[in-house]
């Protein structure tokens, strides 16, 4: 593991809220996920998102989900990867509804418009939210926003949502 993935990895598997602040290319992402692709593997479960992914930008969340893809095929593990932006087409936005990816990667807006539809109900049982680039939201109306956006995903999770933060310039 890099320095920060060693350092992140034991402050995440508290269950407590994390903030991880490392440069570009250290790690973050990775470290933010590793400990709840293990849960995902260790305890399957079925019909729920266990873990949401939020980036600002619909290009990083492209990118995520096609980093991600590949270490799941490396370990085999049977984990549902979904991504819901803006684009999504409607038959799959149709289809996540009925069947929930374990892992969302998705942008602020979209998480917004899934938890006030009746697409919320796949957040039940929700474990973690990853919010990366955490700096380009904090401290402006589009942040507001994603404050009450995860206060509205831990009422869908009927529970404590860990709220992980990735951000390589925050001050």
């Amino acid at each position: 593991p890099t320095e920060v993935q060693a350092q992140a990895w034991p402050a995440i598997a508290t269950g407590e809220h994390t903030l991880i602040s490392a440069p570009t290319g250290s790690g973050k992402t990775l470290a933010a996920f590793l400990w709840g692709l293990n849960r995902l593997v260790e305890e399957p479960s079925e019909d729920r998102t266990r873990i949401v992914y939020v980036s600002p930008l619909k290009a990083l969340s492209y990118d995520v989900e096609k980093n991600l893809r590949a270490p799941l095929r490396g370990i085999g593990a049977d984990v549902r990867v979904g991504v819901r932006t803006g684009d999504t087409p409607q038959k799959d936005r149709r289809d996540m509804t009925r069947h929930p990816p374990d892992i969302l990667i998705t942008t602020p807006e979209s998480l917004y418009l899934m938890l006030t539809s009746r697409a919320r109900e796949i957040f039940a049982g929700t474990e973690a939210v990853i919010l990366d680039e955490i700096h380009a939201v904090a401290q402006t109306k589009r942040g507001a926003h994603m404050a009450i956006t995860l206060e509205r995903l831990e009422q869908a999770a009927d529970g404590p949502v860990q709220r992980i933060g990735l951000s390589a310039t925050q001050n």
